[in-house]
């Protein structure tokens, strides 16, 4: 798996500073301005100050200098410099000269970053050298990335999903505010990087208790016109892993998929423009699930899933740079994606011995999904290198147009059952972030406020004897308001590392709902809380640091968590909301220690989540009836503690490798429940726990004539689900790529699963039922790709 960077760092680092007299405050320009190694005397950088008093040497190196100033009518002096790799820019702040006989006044080192986060927190992966997912979807890259498990079409960060999925470092409707949707309809090929983020600072929302996964869109900024044009085509679900239960519709076979793309640039002068678009056609076997369920009374289900899944996804992005003069920038996009998907099912339900088909339940999901977003920005950097100041106004609307139509064949009858969701999401935030060079280190500030609204119309269209709950639809509103406030200082020297922070978040969030709901009424929450974040690190020597990390997060609940409108993509599994679904705060404590490697690194951290309020699904039926209501709860407190490791190694110059293992201990404290719908009932659950953990290693060969071969295992061991458990799975990915030209051209194939091993096996213990389940979806895909860079 190759890699920009593991751990985020600057290897070159510009130090300014701006040379006074130290009696007049005048400033002195012209002044020989030269850096030394402290170790040897060797020379390191050297300028002349401007005019103005202010000089600036580039590419600077981490380490410690000896700082040499001398001008004409001043005493020449010299100052130690640390420089740091925390911050890409040094600002000395003043440095006074005294003329006569006096000495060199101190010279006072402080640190500061566009964007910098300290080097244990971010992990960031080119998405382009991912050569054994290139051509898929952005959450098919995600599986393979260390530290990442995907389940049931989530992201996981370390046995948990509730991960905060952000786009160029915002939240948006395209990824879920607050919570992750549609990452697999989301082309790679649009995708520059993925940044991993476990412990985020202040300056970020506070909701994602296992952290940040951060999405980084393709952007060019060359002078003259430049882009690339590309093209994958591909095939799934080569061979059927298990046929269906008789007599229903044919499972796919041999999904095609194909993935044109286009890049495009244009910078001149101080105009820079861009575009990108991407399509993604990707017909795939979404599920085939075999279930075997058993009640309390004795009665045996045998039940199949089968959903053959159309979807066509089509993502535009377009904007401008505009650098106003050296110290302004402004810039303005816009972002269209449309989702497509078309969902033809089969869901039979037979006896014990298969043979007596009790029900057949075939559906149709029309579903397109719009997202508009608006963004502008405007950066202004002060005179002050590093200092800066950003204004950011973004809009955002997501339209959910559902449509559901069933047929409900059961032996003494047929009914056609219909349902249409409307759901409009409008967004708008506004954020101002300011940053500020201190004596050793930096303080960032700013604030945020999010507005959001979000209508929802359920209609259901019954037919003969109609199961659907028709008293259960209407119209509901969701609507949030969370104004928020944040503080963050980092300091650095030559042993220690501190990043504090505290973010105070006001959060209102109302639902309203159809006051003819025949079970639920309107709700809702409002706090005031503190989120602070700490890290602090000893640097043990140039090889050797550990850190210790403190996190407070928050999880709110989202749109989809509390709508009340029961939802029937499974005949006899009715999904439904909770408008009194609370909030989930998590405290995290993580211990890390990282030593260079000859050639490579080797990380390990031990972690512990402690959740109070844990948002789950808790699934059971209710008297007189065979059907499984699955609800949203607040199910207590939870625990997730575990140790992690990483290595990354560069063997020879034709191998390389980066190897993670993941292990932890998942545990959901005994808890007793209310719920609703669809009649009032008790869910009691005793203490579940689990140990479980993941293995990933990438290796990457180069061979000759710029050929590049990469091979990924993944292992993934039996790990806890509410009310249950998932079983072990298994994949091996493997990739080629082919470079002409200097890398202009590229040529690549690959193959997911290439055993056909991955299956999903679950066992669940509800109230009055349990089932076994095994999930055949497709899983191995081969796809052919060319890139070429103009």
């Amino acid at each position: 798996m190759s890699q920009t960077s593991l751990f985020a760092q600057y290897t070159a680092v510009t130090v300014s500073g701006m040379v006074k007299d130290s009696k007049t405050k005048a400033v002195v320009p012209f002044v020989n301005v030269i850096l030394k190694n402290a170790q040897d005397s060797s020379f390191a950088g050297g300028t002349i100050s401007g005019d103005n008093g202010r000089f600036t040497l580039a590419k600077i190196k981490p380490g410690k200098y000896s700082l040499q100033l001398s001008s004409i009518g001043y005493v020449s002096g010299q100052q130690p410099l640390f420089v740091g790799n925390l911050s890409e820019f040094i600002d000395l702040g003043v440095v006074e000269l005294q003329t006569d006989t006096r000495t060199l006044n101190e010279v006072v080192v402080t640190g500061q970053a566009d964007e910098i986060r300290e080097k244990l927190d971010r992990k960031t992966f080119s998405v382009e050298n991912n050569i054994s997912q290139s051509g898929g979807s952005v959450l098919q890259v995600m599986q393979n990335l260390p530290g990442i498990t995907v389940q049931e079409g989530k992201v996981m960060l370390r046995g948990s999903d509730k991960v905060a999925v952000l786009v160029d470092g915002k939240q948006t409707a395209l990824t879920g505010f607050g919570s992750q949707t549609s990452l697999d309809n989301i082309p790679a090929s649009a995708i520059d990087k993925i940044e991993i983020i476990n412990n985020p600072s202040a300056k970020y929302d506070a909701n994602g208790n296992a952290g940040i996964i951060n999405i980084i869109f393709k952007k060019n900024r060359q002078e003259g016109f430049n882009g690339k044009v590309g093209m994958m085509a591909g095939l799934g679900a080569l061979w059927i892993k298990r046929g269906n239960l008789p007599n229903i519709r044919a499972q796919f076979q041999n999904t095609p998929k194909l993935n044109p793309s286009l890049a495009l640039n244009y910078r001149k002068k101080n105009i820079n423009t861009f575009f990108q678009g991407d399509v993604l056609y990707t017909p795939t076997l979404n599920k085939n699930e075999f279930v075997t369920r058993t009640y309390d009374t004795g009665e045996v289900i045998n039940q199949q899933t089968k959903r053959n899944r159309r979807t066509t996804i089509s993502t535009l992005r377009a904007g401008m740079d505009w650098t106003i003069d050296p110290n302004n920038l402004f810039t303005i996009s816009g972002l269209f994606s449309s989702e497509k998907i078309l969902d033809d099912g089969d869901e039979p339900f037979f006896n014990k011995t298969l043979t007596e088909r009790k029900r057949l339940w075939q559906f149709l999901e029309d579903e397109l999904k719009t997202t508009v977003t608006a963004a502008s920005s405007f950066q202004h950097k002060f005179s002050q290198p590093g200092r800066l100041l950003n204004v950011g106004l973004n809009y955002t609307f997501h339209r959910e147009d559902e449509k559901y139509f069933f047929t409900n064949i059961m032996p003494t009858f047929t009914g056609l059952d219909a349902f249409k969701l409307l759901s409009d999401e409008h967004v708008i935030d506004f954020t101002v972030d300011y940053v500020r060079p201190l004596r050793y280190g930096r303080l960032e500030a700013g604030m945020k406020y999010r507005w959001r609204q979000i209508p929802t119309n359920m209609q259901f269209f019954p037919g003969q004897n109609s199961p659907l709950d028709v008293n259960a639809g209407g119209k509901a509103t969701y609507k949030e308001n969370i104004p928020a406030l944040y503080g963050n200082y980092v300091y650095e020297n030559t042993k220690v590392e501190l990043e504090a922070g505290l973010r105070m978040e006001y959060v209102d969030v109302r639902y309203l709902v159809d006051p003819n709901h025949n079970t639920y009424k309107s709700d809702g929450y409002h706090y005031t809380q503190p989120f602070p974040n700490l890290r602090a690190a000893y640097k043990i020597n140039d090889r050797n640091k550990i850190s210790l990390f403190f996190n407070r997060r928050v999880d709110r609940p989202n749109e989809v968590d509390i709508r009340v409108f029961p939802k029937y993509d499974d005949a006899e599994i009715i999904k439904v909301g909770n408008p009194a679904l609370a909030p989930q705060f998590t405290n995290t404590l993580e211990l890390g220690y990282k030593t260079n490697l000859a050639k490579g690194y080797l990380y390990m951290a031990a972690y512990h989540r402690m959740a109070k309020g844990t948002i789950t699904r808790i699934a059971g039926i209710v008297p007189g009836s065979t059907l499984i209501y699955s609800i949203m709860q607040n199910a207590g407190k939870s625990y997730n503690t575990g140790l992690e490791l990483m290595w990354s190694q560069e063997m020879s110059k034709w191998f390389s490798f980066n190897l993670n293992l993941n292990g932890y201990r998942n545990q959901i404290n005994a808890f007793s429940v209310v719920n609703k719908y669809p009649a009032l009932n008790t869910f009691t659950a005793p203490t579940e726990q689990l140990l479980s953990g993941n293995v990933k290693w990438n290796g990457l060969f180069h061979l000759p004539n710029r050929i590049d071969l990469q091979m990924t295992a993944i292992y993934l061991a039996p790990d806890l689900i509410p009310q249950g458990k998932i079983g072990q799975r298994f994949s091996l990915d493997a990739g080629i790529k082919k470079s002409a030209q200097n890398g202009k051209r590229e040529f690549y194939l690959n193959a997911t699963d290439l055993l056909n091993t991955m299956q999903i096996k679950k066992t669940i213990q509800g109230a009055g039922f349990n089932y076994i389940s095994t999930d055949y979806y497709e899983t191995q895909v081969v796809r052919v790709g060319y890139n070429y860079k103009f």
